[in-house]
């Protein structure tokens, strides 16, 4: 299994003073998802959790929903000329009767990219794959409030235990409504650390999260709009700003979706009737 830091002699500068010492760093290397033995993706990522990884992204996709739906995951051997196992390569051998996507290069540009395709077709993509609405399977609708809200970043940074010895890494974290921490994973790729936590609730059994709240620790990209959608996640919220698309397909899917949370300071652009009705002030004329 791959390290999830590395050590490098670094040359500090300091108010001018010049010295030489170790520092940590996060590792970063390619995982190779392969489905029934084909290649699908290729992700760069911090290794750890590789399986719940490649499910996670397997349920971005649309490929699965449910545990069962996947037979079993294993890294593959002899991924290199001399046979060696380098942990780079995982293979998802999905459960008897459930269909296998066509792997082309349309399929490889969307699953791949940051941002998707464009426009319309991400929006198509995600409407047509989605197999949950928010809140469905939930026994209640989901209601949060500011205060809550406010006090997600700081417990997630406090949660951070490879962010404080490398400074490199994102992270994404699950909250119930009233705030508890249940689950939190870091990856140098943001998008990583939510096919961590998803995969991870895949092979628990717990989707949809009908009842749980994302938290990112950097911008809300139209990519991880998507994965919370397929995961069927009612509410993400972000320490950065969303960009338009992002807004668009909460707004459509009826999620949720906050930025810029930092202290009790947030901008909610998209499903605000989860929070507590608030006096909103009509700007000055």
């Amino acid at each position: 299994m791959g390290r999830v830091t590395a050590r490098h002699r670094v040359v500090r500068i300091r108010d001018g003073a010049v010295s030489e010492r170790p520092d940590t760093l996060v590792v970063e290397e390619p995982l190779e998802i392969r489905l029934n033995g084909r290649r699908l993706a290729v992700t760069m990522r911090t290794p750890g959790d590789d399986f719940a990884l490649a499910a996670g992204f397997l349920v971005s996709e649309g490929v699965v929903a449910a545990a069962g739906e996947v037979a079993h995951i294993r890294y593959c051997a002899g991924a290199t000329e001399d046979g060696a196992n380098t942990y780079n390569v995982v293979d998802v051998r999905l459960a008897d009767g459930v269909p296998v996507p066509e792997v082309s290069l349309e399929r490889n540009v969307y699953t791949t990219s940051s941002c998707g395709l464009c426009g319309k077709a991400s929006l198509e993509a995600v409407r047509t794959t989605a197999r949950w609405r928010p809140e469905q399977g939930s026994a209640a609708p989901l209601h949060l409030t500011p205060a809550v809200l406010s006090g997600l970043p700081d417990t997630l940074r406090s949660a951070q235990r490879v962010f404080d010895r490398t400074g490199g890494l994102h992270a994404a974290a699950l909250f119930s409504p009233a705030g508890e921490l249940l689950d939190l994973r870091e990856d140098v790729g943001r998008h990583n650390a939510v096919d961590k936590l998803v995969g991870r609730a895949l092979r628990e059994g717990l989707l949809p999260l009908a009842g749980a709240v994302l938290m990112v620790s950097g911008r809300a990209s139209f990519e991880l709009v998507q994965k919370a959608v397929m995961a069927g996640i009612p509410a993400l919220a972000a320490v950065s700003a969303p960009s338009s698309l992002a807004v668009e397909l909460a707004d459509e899917t009826g999620m949720t979706l906050v930025g810029f949370l930092r202290g009790s300071s947030m901008n909610v652009y998209a499903g605000a009737g989860r929070l507590e009705p608030l006096p909103v002030q009509s700007p000055a004329p």
